[in-house]
């Protein structure tokens, strides 16, 4: 899959990029035992020489499982869930940054995210995702 990332997102990734993955809250994480974005995002990395980055952008409280929440009620879900720890600042200063999620169904979580990445003085903030869903399913689930 990360190989398949990689080629699709060759316009965007460079050498030079951050690649940060979308964060799980630490809870999540700790009961999954893994985040899927961040092995992504590690893969991509190996295949395009790029910087891997899974400690800049954190997940500051828990979020409910956005499965059924339309556009709306998704992106209250995720304003203010994320920011990035004023020691990883210089990380992200004038760099472009590429973001990687395993779905990107409404774009609320990105949104979130790339706002505080710009916040923290991104000069871009691209996306790259495994799969788009369509997000009028994710309405009736």
């Amino acid at each position: 899959m990360g190989r398949w990332m990689s080629g699709a997102g060759a316009e965007i990734v460079t050498e030079q990029s951050l690649l940060i993955p979308v964060p799980l809250h630490r809870g999540r994480l700790w009961r999954r035992g893994f985040n899927q974005a961040a092995d992504l995002a590690r893969a991509v990395a190996v295949q395009s020489g790029a910087e891997f980055a899974p400690f800049v952008l954190h997940r500051r409280r828990r979020t409910r499982p956005q499965v059924g929440l339309d556009a709306a009620g998704r992106l209250k879900n995720t304003r203010g869930a994320f920011d990035v720890d004023s020691s990883n600042i210089p990380n992200v200063l004038g760099r472009s940054i590429v973001l990687v999620d395993d779905v990107y169904t409404t774009g609320s979580t990105v949104t979130a995210c790339t706002r505080v990445l710009k916040r923290a003085g991104a000069a871009s903030v691209d996306v790259l995702a495994f799969a788009i869903a369509d997000p009028l399913d994710a309405d009736r689930t």
